[in-house]
């Protein structure tokens, strides 16, 4: 983690002594004082299955930057896309898919190229101890309660495209708006097991046993991340999404289980 903070200690302070004019200090300010540091409130709307590790980017950011402070908003991406088009207030997008984010670039709500920061795949969990007897994306599912993202947002999309890959029907009892929301009921006991994000199953811990699906690696949900057009805090934007992209950023979005584009 020490690792990880100087990491992000770096960004808006790249600077090299051959870029500064002759005469300027190391912190590019002319009366010798420290030049402030980023200040300001950062928005960030983001898929559901980026909260843990976007809080824990966040976290490094603001102890760095004590200036700092950014709020986000989860939900699912189909959701956060038609919020930004309705006018709610953000400076960055990130989606858990490249669709749903090639929809906010249609609708004219983001400001530049989006850039692939992480990737995702899908796997089956149930409630820890498996009571229902789950093995898999097969006859243990007949009259077991399986719940499913809806098809509209990312993982849901990737749940039909992975059940038309492996020749598979499934009957949900329920299809939920987020990934988050599958997970809750599956810890909640709810249900018999669900389709969720490999890193949404590995931060349930314990609470969950976790059934690895053969074929899934071969659908892969890419998680773009954008300035919003009409950001309030574009260079806090840009901040952010060099953050995702740093050394530091990236060994986090690892360790927390995502795959690295």
């Amino acid at each position: 983690m020490v690792a990880a903070v100087a990491g992000l200690a770096t960004l808006g302070a790249c600077t090299s002594a051959a870029d500064r004019p002759a005469g300027t200090p190391a912190d590019g300010n002319r009366s010798g004082t420290a030049a402030p540091g980023p200040s300001g409130d950062l928005t960030v709307f983001a898929a559901a299955s980026l909260h843990s590790v976007f809080e824990e980017i966040a976290t490094l950011l603001e102890q760095q930057h004590p200036e700092l402070s950014i709020t986000f908003s989860f939900a699912g991406s189909s959701d956060l896309v038609s919020q930004v088009v309705a006018g709610a207030p953000a400076d960055v997008l990130a989606t858990a898919d490249e669709q749903t984010m090639a929809n906010a670039v249609a609708e004219g709500v983001i400001d530049g190229e989006p850039g692939l920061f992480a990737e995702n795949v899908l796997t089956l969990v149930t409630p820890a101890g498996n009571p229902a007897g789950i093995t898999g994306l097969d006859v243990s599912l007949d009259g077991a309660d399986l719940v499913v993202c809806a098809p509209q947002v990312p993982c849901g999309a990737a749940t039909a495209e992975l059940t038309g890959l492996l020749g598979v029907e499934i009957s949900p009892v329920s299809e939920e708006s987020n990934v988050t929301d599958v997970l809750g009921k599956v810890t909640s006991g709810q249900a018999d097991a669900g389709l969720v994000y490999a890193t949404d199953a590995a931060g349930a811990g314990d609470a969950v046993d976790v059934l690895e699906i053969p074929g899934a690696q071969d659908v892969v949900n890419r998680y773009p991340v954008a300035t919003v057009a009409d950001a309030a805090e574009p260079e806090l934007a840009e901040l952010w999404i060099e953050a995702l992209s740093s050394e530091a950023g990236r060994e986090i979005l690892s360790d927390t289980g995502f795959r690295l584009p």
